[in-house]
């Protein structure tokens, strides 16, 4: 059973050109999920009439409706495939169903029928989930822009009729309408979206931006660089369009697999039956032993070898908050070599806050008197910085004076009249603190990664505020537990800036850091570890790390804060922004497809044995059903073991599986 991404967009609506609301495709607007809710219930109401002997005339109708609803898709398209000579062993189950049917095993072909039906139908919702997701990051950049006409004045056009040279106004708030060059204004700009850095960025004549990113409380005059389709948003949904499709060579491998079992079944059916009528065997007999063969034959414990492992491991793992998408999800999880961390969100809790509060010798400031200064200047802005400063004083429940006059200059910071006094608090190189004892603390936070706040009283240094991104407090025994499971460190990949990124990598104990990078550049990484034969898990969490996420071999998506894209995209997400869950889900999921490779060789063997039973002597009916209900049994309950507490909590007992 297959989905085809589509990723068309919908028709659009009359009216305006505001953006479009999110249309989210609904589990039950897809005719896969409700084939097969259908199938379900109608086999679950069957089952206990079966079981507790009911008459058939109750249950027989009841089964049948679930073979017509949850087997006509599957057997239709097999039907089809026909046409072009293939055939899947979707059909071969359909087939299989049946002809425990016809012999009186109904529960078996109905537990088949539903088994491939739940399997087709979350298969569909995946892949609807993710197209609507690709469609949705479109919505990030604005549909309209202010284009500036050659001889004054401007005009409203839409973004994707802008072209190279134009030169948009983006006031204070609005997105940005196209990749380009500011030619004039200053502004701090958040890029969280494009490069993942938490803090926006000064933007000024020279500096390039990136369409969909937010302008902060300054206006700029932007020269469009790149064609609207060309734009970095633009090739985000490109790259995740095909990532997504590079997966298709598991899938082509997977469907060799089952066509080579769909035919020989077929001709190892056909060949029970029509040999010993060639010998002079009665039809009742033959027919009787080909049936007898179809069912012990059968794929159902082959089935149930990998969906008890690996279900019951996402649902441990589901208990413990982590969604893992799909069971081929869990068990591409245990095959990961290489790690990739983004750094903001990821590594760290994605939310500026104050570090570090140093007033300056002679100041007569101690650090409640200095941050409640800073706080009431900084008070009325919505700068990131500013809301740092605003509820770390919140925080110690400092009175915050009142401040008047307050003004706010992008890239420099603000002031204000605070208790008669003048205060500014910003950027330390915009308010020229080169020299001094304020010069000497500036560089020491920043070299310790944090973003340095200068705080002046009537233009003199009285203290150095730090701010940064506070590292989650489980992200070195993450990566050290990362490191024992995969026998490499991770490598972070970040869009923040070089020393930041160092210096955090430092502290988790990360050795290979890749700082400054577009999401391309992500991909690109993720690409060259891929081509060495890498089995890469990426976690992140921004739009930005989508298209890595869709081109690793899996990706997982901090939930929290994570963006709708990420989450969309990855393969499996931290819903309670546990890093610690990461490698115990990994080790999950080897424990996982460790039991998949024991109830495939218990699998084999009953099959194997019950098979030539038949084949060399005379398999009873009833035996040859029970030993293949038993080895479905058998392997059912051994996948189940995964969901004791114990294979979460004790990795000792998770390795001893």
């Amino acid at each position: 059973m297959s989905s085809v991404l589509d990723l068309r967009p919908a028709p659009a609506a009359a009216g305006p050109r505001s953006a479009p609301p999110r249309r989210r495709t609904r589990v039950l607007s897809l005719p896969e999920a409700r084939w097969a809710l259908a199938a379900l219930v109608l086999f679950l109401i069957a089952l206990p009439l079966n079981l507790l002997g009911a008459p058939a005339w109750l249950w027989g109708p009841l089964f049948a409706a679930t073979y017509i609803t949850g087997g006509w898709e599957p057997g239709w398209e097999g039907l089809k495939a026909l046409k072009d000579k293939t055939l899947d062993v979707d059909l071969l189950m359909v087939v299989a169903a049946l002809g425990a049917a016809a012999i009186g095993q109904v529960l078996d072909g109905a537990l088949l029928i539903v088994i491939f039906a739940t399997s087709g139908a979350l298969e569909a919702v995946a892949t609807a989930r993710t197209a609507d997701s690709v469609r949705g990051l479109l919505d990030l950049a604005p549909t309209t822009a202010a284009r500036l006409l050659p001889g004054g004045g401007e005009e409203t056009v839409a973004a994707e009729d802008l072209q190279v040279g134009d030169v948009i106004l983006v006031r204070p708030g609005e997105r940005v309408g196209a990749d380009g060059q500011v030619v004039d204004g200053t502004s701090d700009v958040g890029q969280a979206s494009i490069t993942g850095e938490p803090l926006p960025v000064t933007k000024q004549t020279g500096d390039e931006v990136f369409a969909g990113t937010v302008n902060g409380t300054g206006a700029l005059r932007v020269r469009v660089e790149r064609d609207p389709a060309d734009s970095v948003i633009a090739r985000i949904v490109k790259m995740v369009e095909e990532a997504s499709e590079t997966k298709a060579p598991t899938q082509l491998f997977i469907e060799k697999i089952e066509q080579s079992y769909s035919i020989g079944m077929v001709i190892a059916t056909l060949a029970v039956f029509a040999i010993p009528l060639a010998f002079g065997s009665t039809l009742q007999p033959a027919l009787l032993r080909a049936m007898t063969f179809m069912i012990v034959a059968s794929p159902c414990a082959v089935v149930l070898s990998t969906m008890p492992p690996l279900l019951s491991a996402i649902a441990n793992a589901g208990r413990h908050g982590v969604l893992a998408k799909s069971a081929v999800v869990m068990e591409r999880l245990g095959q990961v070599d290489a790690v990739a961390l983004d750094k903001t969100g990821t590594l760290t809790e994605g939310t500026p806050r104050v570090t570090d509060i140093r007033p300056l010798p002679g100041s007569g400031f101690d650090e409640d008197g200095l941050l409640a200064l800073a706080a009431a200047a900084e008070h009325p802005s919505e700068h990131p910085l500013a809301r740092a400063v605003a509820d770390a004083a919140r925080e110690r429940r400092l009175p915050l004076p009142e401040a008047l006059d307050f003004a706010s200059a992008p890239g420099q910071g603000v002031s204000a009249t605070v208790a008669g006094r003048t205060v500014q608090v910003g950027s330390p190189a915009r308010l020229s603190a080169t020299t001094g004892p304020a010069s000497a603390v500036v560089v020491e936070l920043e070299d310790a990664g944090q973003t340095a706040v200068l705080v002046l009283r009537d233009d003199s240094p009285v203290g150095v505020i730090g701010i940064a991104d506070r590292l989650r407090p489980d992200a070195a025994a993450t990566v050290t537990a990362l490191t024992e499971l995969t026998g490499r460190s991770p490598v972070l990949l970040t869009g923040d800036n070089e020393r930041a990124a160092r210096h955090l990598a430092a502290q988790v104990g990360i050795t290979d850091v890749r700082a400054g990078l577009l999401p391309e550049d992500k991909v690109a990484a993720v690409q060259e570890w891929e081509g060495e034969g890498r089995k890469v898990l990426v976690v992140g969490d921004g739009v930005n790390d989508a298209p890595a996420l869709a081109a690793a071999h899996t990706g997982i998506a901090m939930g929290k804060a994570g963006s709708d894209l990420a989450l969309e995209t990855a393969d499996a997400v931290v819903v309670r922004d546990e890093l610690a869950t990461i490698p115990t889900v990994v080790a999950l999921s080897r424990t996982a497809r460790r039991l998949v490779v024991q109830n495939l060789v218990i699998a084999g063997v009953f099959i194997t044995a019950l098979v030539a039973w038949d084949l060399i002597a005379t398999l009873p009916l009833p035996l040859g059903v029970a030993g293949h209900e038993g080895s479905t049994v058998i392997v059912g309950l051994n996948g189940l073991r995964l969901l004791r507490e114990a294979a979460w909590t004790d990795p000792d007992r998770r390795g001893a599986s």
